[in-house]
Order: structure tokens, then C-alpha cells, then sequence
């Protein structure tokens, strides 16, 4: 019975546990412990999956009631990280139903793989069931505290300039994998976390239905909270993606261009997925986005030694933009692994920013954050993973 099972449980420290539902017996240990027990072999209903609506549907189809005490729990979670206090807010004739719904609920997190520290900037890792790992990169910002987050493990796109994709795709990772790296950053790190950019390992849009689905349940009200003009989904220039985004996304989230190149042939050298959407149709997706008015780009753009770094590329490049509702963000090139490139000078950098900012644009130059962790723009991609994925293949 629960109660026998309650009673069995021994007690675990405050400084080893994700906090519980301790008034009713439920202790949830360090985030790799999973923390359901199963009723009738029927599987878990992962909390980290689901809307506040569709959690609330969930329990009562497995219990044949609850649902609005279900939707107390769910924002109990997610705003506070915790059940702790939950009973004592509803009444005693409810106590065994919220019980009920805590056993059949799946609260747990991925375990930790690592933590890396440079100044304010953290590095994160998550290990999931499989031993594969994400990585997440918590950023002191002007704004507030930015979350980068990862799509995928690994990335097929396979830019030139970035770590991620010398792993190619490993695969994809759930709405509920993206989702806990939130939790984590906020709950078990405690960071107050203002902005998610999707700028990690993978492109989002190369995993469209579960990085949308985590963005719903990311933006829910009554859940995690984050406005959707806080999120920010960056892509290699999956045009398919941009129109997928303009027919059913909010369009107060914001969209990434990583651009990178000011004509087909740099770009096709350094990004691949230049052959298959050219300029051309990257400038039609990216004006037909901007026919909303509400929707504007960040058009990225990282700087490479001898590459495109010039001024005359850097005309190019505004002559490119034009018509677009647009910001550009400069990157230095940031070090690799094993390098291909090198960042330009400062002066080549301060020059490049200087004309974009003559031909109108709002230009902004950003810095290196997490450089020496391996955690800077285009930095991640898990050489240790990469190692262990060679030698099981081997």
C-alpha cells in the first residue's frame, strides 16, 4: 500500500535532493534518481512533456478525475521547482488524489554529466538515460541572465566554423530533454533566467515539432512563465523551418539568422546548407517573415580571418540585408577543437562594425564568453562524447 511505501522511504538530506513533497512522505533524491513508481505497469506521465492542459487531460484520463488539482500541481512545479507545501493547500477530501497524482507522475531530471565555471558564465551538461549529453551555457547578460540552449546532440548542418558539427547528428533531443536543461538552470542552479536563446548544439529546426513544443510549454502562463519575446530560435537557414515558423509560431519569439557570408560562394564554402537554400531564397523567407509587423531578424554573423571580414564584404552584406527588418550581431570567430580559422584583429573588427553601422544597421559586436570552457558561440560540441562515441563504434 502507499503507505507501507511512504514509510519505507529513508531520509535523504536537504543538500542531496531536488525538494519534495515531503508532507505526504515523497522525498525526490539528487536529479538522476527516478523518482516514479509504477501503478498497473501503466508508464509515467513526464511532467517536463507536458502543458499545463494536457498534464491536467493526462491525469484525469488515468484517474478518472483531477483535473484541476492536477493543474495546482503542475504550477506548483514549475513556478517553485518543488511540491513542497502542496497539501496543506488543498482540502483533506483531495489529499489521496493528489497523492495518486504524484505516483503516477514521472518528475525526474537527466543526471549531471559536468559543470564548467569562466567568470559568471556556466557550462552545463545533462546526461540522459542513453549516456548522451546535451549542453547548455548560462550567460551574464545586460538583460539579465541568457540560457543557451540545445536542440539536438550533435548537428548535421555542418558549418565550418562551428564544434557541433564535427559530431554530425546524433540525434534529436525531446521537447522533456529541452525543457529539463530550463528546470535545471533554474531550479537546481538556481539562476534567474530572463532569456532562452536556441543556440546550442543542433538546429532547432532541424527538430522543429520537439523545440516547439518545448517553446509551448516554456511560454505557459501558469508553468515556467517565459514570455515568447524572450525566446529566441536561431537557424543555419532552413527555409523550410522559416516558413513552419511565420504559419504557426507566436510572433513575438525571434528568429536567428546565422547568415555569415555576404554571396553564395563564401557561404557555400563555410556553411553546407547553402546548397540546398541559396541567398536568394534565404532573402525571400526572411522578407516574407517580415511581413508581419511585430516580427523582426538577428541576422548573425560570424567574422573570419580572410574570409569575410573585409570592408568590401562588409557593403556586400548591407547591401544584402536591405528591406529587412533586421539587427545584426557580430561574432569573432571563436577557437575550435582544431582550428580551421582564426578571429580577425580587433581593428578589423571594430572597422567591420563601424560601416554596417554607417549603412544604417543597428550592429552590435559581440564579446567572448566562456572562450577558455569551451562554451562561446560555435565552441560547443562534447569532445569527450565524441571520443567515447569513436571507440564504441570502433
Amino acid at each position: 500500500m502507499l503507505a507501507d511505501f511512504i514509510s519505507s522511504i529513508a531520509p535523504i538530506a536537504q543538500s542531496d535532493r531536488v525538494p519534495g513533497f515531503e508532507p505526504g512522505g515523497y522525498r525526490f533524491k539528487s536529479c538522476s534518481v527516478h523518482v516514479f513508481y509504477s501503478m498497473n505497469d501503466l508508464s509515467p506521465i513526464s511532467i517536463f512533456q507536458c502543458t499545463q492542459k494536457s498534464y491536467a487531460e493526462a491525469v484525469a484520463a488515468r484517474l478518472g478525475r483531477g483535473k484541476q488539482h492536477a493543474m495546482l500541481l503542475y504550477a506548483k512545479w514549475f513556478q517553485e521547482g518543488t511540491l513542497e507545501g502542496l497539501r496543506e493547500t488543498v482540502e483533506p477530501q483531495a489529499l489521496k488524489l493528489v497523492d495518486e497524482m504524484v505516483q503516477i507522475t514521472d518528475f525526474e531530471l537527466p543526471g549531471v554529466g559536468g559543470e564548467k565555471l569562466e567568470g559568471e558564465t556556466k557550462k552545463f551538461l545533462l546526461r540522459f538515460s542513453d549516456g548522451l549529453e546535451s549542453e547548455s551555457v548560462l550567460i551574464p547578460m545586460e538583460s539579465g541572465t541568457t540560457l543557451c540552449l540545445s536542440s539536438q546532440v550533435g548537428c548535421r548542418m555542418g558549418c565550418a566554423f562551428c564544434e557541433t558539427g564535427r559530431m554530425g547528428l546524433v540525434r534529436h533531443l525531446k521537447r522533456e530533454e529541452i525543457v529539463a536543461q530550463v528546470f535545471y538552470a533554474r531550479f537546481i542552479l538556481g539562476s534567474a533566467v530572463r532569456n532562452i536563446v536556441f543556440m546550442g548544439m543542433g538546429e532547432p529546426f532541424d527538430n522543429y515539432d520537439e523545440v516547439m513544443g518545448a517553446v509551448r510549454i516554456l511560454t505557459e502562463a501558469p508553468g515556467l512563465g517565459f514570455g515568447p519575446s524572450r525566446i529566441t530560435i536561431s537557424t543555419s537557414g532552413r527555409v523550410d523551418g522559416i516558413y513552419r515558423m511565420i504559419e504557426d509560431a507566436d510572433p513575438a519569439i525571434n528568429l536567428a539568422v546565422s547568415v555569415n557570408a555576404p554571396s553564395d560562394e563564401v557561404r557555400t564554402r563555410i556553411m553546407p546548407v547553402n546548397r540546398k537554400w541559396n541567398m536568394a531564397e534565404l532573402k525571400k523567407a526572411m522578407l516574407d517573415y517580415c511581413a508581419h509587423p511585430r516580427r523582426e531578424i538577428f541576422a548573425e554573423y560570424v567574422l573570419i580571418q580572410g574570409v569575410n571580414d573585409s570592408l568590401e564584404q562588409a557593403d556586400m552584406l548591407a547591401d544584402y540585408l536591405r528591406g529587412l527588418r533586421v539587427k545584426v550581431n557580430l561574432i569573432p570567430y571563436n577557437p575550435q577543437s582544431k582550428d580551421r580559422f582564426s578571429p580577425p584583429t580587433d581593428e578589423v573588427r571594430e572597422n567591420f562594425l563601424k560601416r554596417m553601422r554607417e549603412q544604417g544597421y543597428h550592429t552590435l559586436l559581440r564579446g567572448a564568453k566562456g572562450q577558455k570552457i569551451m562554451a562561446a558561440c560555435g565552441q560547443l560540441g562534447n569532445v569527450q562524447l565524441r571520443k567515447s562515441l569513436r571507440q564504441s563504434q570502433s
